[in-house]
């Protein structure tokens, strides 16, 4: 598979977007020029220069540190909440599948609940009852957008159930337990790869969403989305301090959606061919 990804040019721009963003993330402590939360008023809106290469915002913090470790908060969030809710997904949604009729109604109807309210406004509230912060805001991600991963994982686990490998699984005695975890999940795997990484754009973008409403994040939060929303009052006079956070975001997402396309075209080839 990965000769094969290495032969896609959106996968090898994919890869080397996100290599990037989590180099950067890791070692932006060593690449920032100054501490991001530094505010030196008297260099309010300084031009960008050796010391300050990206110039500085309205209360004189170093702009290219905050970007800098903005790909922390961004990253360090969205990853995890990936990682809790593929989990979730991936249990409840393969149960739902070849528990029962009863079982798979009952998860069925309270996904259904979950997905009629716009995720981030079930997150807002969330945030509103658990108060500001990194753990909290991930906490809100993951109870908003549950139901949704659990949805995709069930309509693969359907799919599968029909198949004869299921039937033969059965009939050989396998219980519940053992048909999802030796067969199923091993199974879906590749398609819900492709949806995870999709999805991790998704997560930041969201993440971002708050961070620039203010919730969730302390004021000052070196964040891409609160830089933008710390920015929006000087849009006409510095434009950049809304630009430089919005490139990130833009080409994080960007590549991770470049890898899910060009895992799905590898993964999944039949679906192009419908």
């Amino acid at each position: 598979m990965i000769h094969k990804l290495l032969k896609r040019p959106q996968a090898i721009i994919g890869l080397c977007l996100i290599a990037i963003v989590i180099v950067i993330a890791i070692a932006a402590p060593a690449f920032s020029p100054h501490d991001p939360e530094l505010v030196n008023l008297s260099q309010k809106y300084a031009q960008p220069d050796a010391e300050y290469p990206l110039g500085t915002d309205q209360l004189g913090r170093c702009t290219l540190s905050r970007l800098l470790y903005g790909a922390r908060y961004s990253i360090g969030i969205s990853l995890p909440v990936l990682l809790i809710l593929s989990v979730i997904g991936l249990i409840v949604g393969t149960f739902s599948a070849c528990a029962g009729e009863k079982a798979d109604h009952f998860i069925t109807i309270l996904c259904d609940v979950f997905i009629a309210f716009p995720s981030l406004i079930i997150a807002i509230a969330v945030i509103g009852v658990l108060g500001n912060g990194p753990q909290n805001i991930a906490v809100s991600v993951v109870i908003a957008t549950w139901a949704w991963f659990v949805r995709i994982v069930r309509s693969y686990s359907v799919q599968e159930m029909g198949k004869d490998y299921i039937l033969a699984a059965r009939i050989s005695g396998c219980n519940t337990g053992k048909l999802v975890f030796r067969h199923l999940i091993p199974n879906i795997l590749p398609q819900f790869l492709v949806y995870v990484s999709t999805g991790v754009a998704s997560s930041i973008i969201m993440v971002s969403s708050f961070a620039f409403l203010g919730l969730g994040l302390p004021s000052g939060t070196p964040e891409w989305g609160a830089i933008l929303n710390d920015a929006r009052t000087v849009l006409y006079s510095h434009p950049e301090l809304l630009i430089y956070p919005g490139l990130c975001i833009f080409v994080t997402a960007a590549g991770f959606n470049l890898f899910g396309e060009a895992l799905r075209d590898i993964l999944t080839p039949e679906e192009d061919s419908l």
